[in-house]
């Protein structure tokens, strides 16, 4: 009995000092992601990616990169049911990171030099994810995504096919909107707050706010 207490003594301690540091990078994470947050704001997305572009603009885009909320349900349902490696969340998150950038170089591609999309808004769009990268969104930054999947690891491999054929024609605003609303689907504890009944992962959740989100003047 007295071994056993020590063990749980032992254990609660060690908790005691992992849990600020776990704590202290989270929210410096959390701090990351809210700087895109404010970068893909509805305002920005709209003037940028939608006014900034002709009516019904289109780009070509691996069936991979049109990334939505569906997509995280199905991937980590479909991992449950089939043999293999099981789909978590911190692999989402970090397939997520790889779509959010080929979507933007696929927009930056077709845009001229002095366009407006290019100066006033990727690019810093870019430096933000660039930057959230390097601290806690590489491959080695997290020991849950040294062992990617081999269903991820399939679509990493797609989105990076420089010689890829067919895809999907979708509006440039469509592939950040998208990139929007997973984020808080994926990064839950960085943007849910306790007052909050909202389901970052439901695709209700969208279309009403959608609906009832004033029109700007």
């Amino acid at each position: 009995m007295v071994r056993v207490e020590a063990w749980l003594l032992k254990g609660l301690l060690g908790l005691m000092w992992v849990l600020p540091v776990w704590m202290n990078t989270t929210s410096e994470r959390c701090r990351a992601l809210h700087a895109v947050k404010d970068q893909l704001n509805s305002t920005l997305r709209r003037r940028y990616l939608k006014q900034n572009f002709p009516i019904n603009y289109t780009i070509q885009v691996p069936y991979e990169e049109v990334f939505r909320l569906h997509n995280i349900s199905r991937l980590l349902n479909n991992s449950r049911l089939m043999e293999g490696e099981p789909v978590e969340v911190v692999h989402l998150q970090y397939l997520w990171l790889h779509v959010a950038k080929a979507g933007i170089k696929k927009i930056l591609r077709v845009l001229p030099e002095r366009h407006p999309t290019r100066r006033k808004y990727l690019t810093q769009l870019e430096n933000l994810f660039r930057l959230y990268e390097q601290s806690y969104g590489g491959k080695n930054s997290q020991e849950d995504t040294q062992d990617i999947p081999e269903i991820i690891d399939d679509i990493l491999d797609r989105i990076g096919d420089p010689n890829f054929e067919g895809g999907r024609s979708v509006r440039p605003k469509s592939l950040i909107d998208n990139c929007y609303r997973t984020m808080h689907c994926l990064f839950k504890e960085c943007f849910s707050r306790e007052e909050d009944q909202y389901d970052y992962c439901n695709v209700l959740h969208w279309r009403q706010r959608k609906a009832t989100t004033p029109r700007p003047t």
